[in-house]
Parts: structure tokens; C-alpha cells; sequence
């Protein structure tokens, strides 16, 4: 057994992937089966919990494939989820980080080595593998799976993923707008490199915009842009969330059932009742964006996803669909005319520190500054008249 958690840590053997996610049609929507088929008893109320904490059915689909990894694992061990210690977490950890992660898989021959940097955007690819948040956000799940049984008396008294006491004091009763604090990462979790947000520098807009092929994408695009919103929030926006008088949309923001007003820039709404002249209004409590090929259906999130991939297969370019509120983001938050709070009420965020990170100036951004100041000559000291040459240079040095 000893042996086989170090061929996984060491990349000298696999997991086979067995087993699945499947979607149900009540509470919790989402759960773990093994490879027969067969639902894993101690996930179902573990889920069933999380959905009766308020919590949505994305997460519990999201909780539900980290689950799955954990189980992947344990079959492979041989070795029963109620005995499971740290030596297990610490080989899923160990297997993750060398492990090809099969959704960055990509067919085409020519497609740029994972990890390469983009030379126009400047964007690095996508590395083969799990990022250091995806094993983080696997630990956490993990953890708070056993915890829940733990307090149901079920499980092992000491959960497998080990906890940083000093983080849960270090977050305690922090409000939104504070700095959070340092503090140690617990053993098994990873580093994450805080990375600035990525934009679409203004002198590559025009491109992007003008590569777009019809006026359903130009408007998608234009109003991802002015409004901030999330690739999914703007998907679901319906003929009665457009207030074409006072230039609003109204969006289910991330994580809520509620429809919240965000601004949108006259130019996207000019192009949008373009588009809806063209093909027609859709029925009420209908998505406006529409597939252009029968039948008449709601573009997807991966249908607009493929959208933006077109795009950068002509410009030789790596944007992404959340690149466009990041653009949004900077944009705002770096306009004079606008505060952070207000950026930070209209991009719905949380933390102010998270609106802030978007005043960070980018190298690509300071293209043209950087020019001017590299070509611009040396400043040749003048001796103001009255004064010695020599005996200048013999203060000053010469």
C-alpha cells in the first residue's frame, strides 16, 4: 500500500477514472456513482446538506466531482471512506500535482504547448496539469465532507485533511473591506500565485471587436463589457430584464436567485435592438441570445465560449470569455470619474480588495509610455552662469 501511494506521488501511476458525476431530478441535484452505477451512500446526505444550507446547485455539482476524485482514489487504495487518515490526502495531493488534467486535453496538433506564453496577449496558456486552487478547492470539500459526518457521528474521529487553526483565527470576524491578514497554510495546501487581472488593452479592442462576425455576438460582447457581468449572468438575461429608457439589464447575480440592475453603455444597446429586430423578440422568461442554426434555442455558455475561441484562431490571440469583465473592471476602476465603491456596487463584488487589485498598471497596457520614455534623449546638466566649470566639477564631481 506503501508502495502504491509513492508511485502516485511520483507520477509512476494513475487513478483510473471510474465512476461519475450524475444529475438527479430532486435535492441534491447532483451525486457521486460508482462504476456500477450505484449512488455513494455517505455523499448523498453530505450534498442534500449543503443544498438545505442555501447553497446552489453549481456548487453542489462542483463539491460533487472533488468527491469523486477522493472516491477515484480510495477505490484505487482499496480502502473504505470512513478509514481514510492523512496519508491519503497527502497521496491525493501527491497525484494531483503530476496528474494530466483530461479537461486541458486539447486534439489539435497545432495547438501551443501548455504553459507557453501568448507573444500578443502576453496571457500564458493553460498548464497540463491541476492548478494549485483546483487541489486547494479539493481539500477544502474534502474536508467539510468529513466534517459533517464527524458531527453526525459518522467517519473518523480525526479528519484526513489537516487545518491551519492559525487561518481560522487569522478570518475570524474580518469584515469585507479589511485587509486580510497573513497567516500559515496548513499542511498539503497549495501556493497560489495571485495574478494580475488580465484586459484586452484598448489598442487590441478594436481588433477583437472588429474580427466578431454578427450582431448577436458584437452585442453579447459589448454588453460583457460596459456591464461587467459574468459569461452566465448575462447568458440568462430575458426580454423583461432590459430597461431600454433608463439603458439597465437586470442579472442573477453569482450564487443568489435575485435579479440586480447593472448599467449598460448605449452602444451595446444600439446593437442589441439590432439583433432582436433581425431575428424577433423572444417570448417572455426567454434568454434574448439565441443559437443562429434550428433549432431556436438559448446559446450556451459553451456555445459562447466557442464564439471568443473563433476570434483568437484569427488573431492568433488567447482572450477569454472572463477576460471582457476583467476589461470591464479596469476600465471602470481606473476611470477618474468613478470611485471604487461605485466599480465595486456595479461589478457586484464583495470585497473591496477584490475591486481594487483592477488599479494595477500592466507592462502591455504602458506600450506607448514606455516608448516615449525610451526614446526620449538624456537630460544634459546646464552650470547656471556665474559659476566656475572646474570648480563645479570639482564639488560635483565630473
Amino acid at each position: 500500500m506503501l508502495d502504491l501511494r509513492h508511485e502516485l506521488i511520483e507520477g509512476r501511476a494513475d487513478v483510473p477514472r471510474v465512476g461519475s458525476v450524475i444529475e438527479l431530478e430532486t435535492i441534491p441535484w447532483y451525486t457521486v456513482v460508482d462504476g456500477e452505477g450505484t449512488a455513494v451512500a455517505p455523499v448523498v446526505p453530505y450534498l442534500r446538506g449543503l443544498i438545505l444550507d442555501d447553497n446552489r446547485p453549481a456548487t453542489a455539482k462542483s463539491y460533487a466531482h472533488d468527491l469523486l476524485r477522493w472516491h477515484r482514489l480510495l477505490w484505487f487504495l482499496g480502502i473504505d471512506w470512513d478509514q481514510a487518515t492523512e496519508a491519503e490526502a497527502s497521496a491525493l495531493v501527491g497525484w494531483l500535482r503530476v496528474a494530466p488534467n483530461p479537461q486541458r486535453h486539447r486534439r489539435s496538433a497545432n495547438a501551443p504547448q501548455p504553459g507557453s506564453v501568448n507573444p500578443r496577449t502576453g496571457k500564458p496558456y493553460l498548464k497540463a496539469g491541476y492548478a494549485p486552487s483546483t487541489i486547494n478547492h479539493c481539500l477544502t470539500v474534502i474536508s467539510s465532507f468529513y466534517a459533517y459526518h464527524r458531527h453526525h457521528n459518522r467517519g473518523p474521529l480525526l479528519n484526513p485533511v489537516p487545518e491551519s487553526r492559525a487561518q481560522r483565527r487569522a478570518l475570524a470576524h474580518r469584515a469585507p473591506d479589511e485587509e486580510i491578514p497573513q497567516f500559515r497554510r496548513a499542511r498539503l495546501r497549495q501556493r497560489v500565485r495571485r495574478s494580475d487581472p488580465r484586459s484586452i488593452p484598448d489598442g487590441m479592442w478594436d481588433e477583437f471587436f472588429a474580427a466578431l462576425t454578427c450582431d448577436r455576438d458584437r452585442a453579447a460582447v459589448l454588453l460583457y463589457v460596459s456591464s461587467g457581468s459574468r459569461a452566465s449572468e448575462l447568458l440568462g438575461v430575458t426580454p423583461g430584464d432590459i430597461n431600454w429608457a433608463k439603458q439597465l439589464i437586470r442579472v442573477v447575480t453569482k450564487g443568489t436567485d435575485d435579479r440586480e440592475p447593472v448599467p449598460v453603455s448605449p452602444q451595446a444597446l444600439t446593437v442589441l435592438a439590432a439583433y432582436l429586430d433581425h431575428i424577433g423578440l423572444p417570448q417572455a422568461g426567454e434568454p434574448v441570445f439565441r443559437t443562429r442554426r434550428a433549432p431556436d434555442r438559448p446559446l450556451t455558455y459553451w456555445a459562447m465560449r466557442r464564439v471568443i475561441q473563433r476570434v483568437n484562431d484569427r488573431l492568433g490571440t488567447n482572450w477569454t470569455l472572463h477576460d471582457l469583465r476583467h476589461t470591464a473592471a479596469t476600465r471602470m476602476a481606473n476611470d477618474p470619474n468613478l470611485t471604487l465603491s461605485q466599480v465595486r456596487a456595479i461589478l457586484r463584488h464583495t470585497d473591496l480588495a477584490t475591486t481594487g487589485r483592477y488599479l494595477n498598471a500592466r507592462v502591455e497596457d504602458l506600450f506607448d509610455a514606455l516608448q516615449q520614455h525610451y526614446s526620449r534623449p538624456r537630460a544634459e546638466r546646464i552650470i547656471a552662469p556665474g559659476y566656475d566649470p572646474d570648480d563645479f566639477k570639482a564639488v560635483f564631481g565630473g
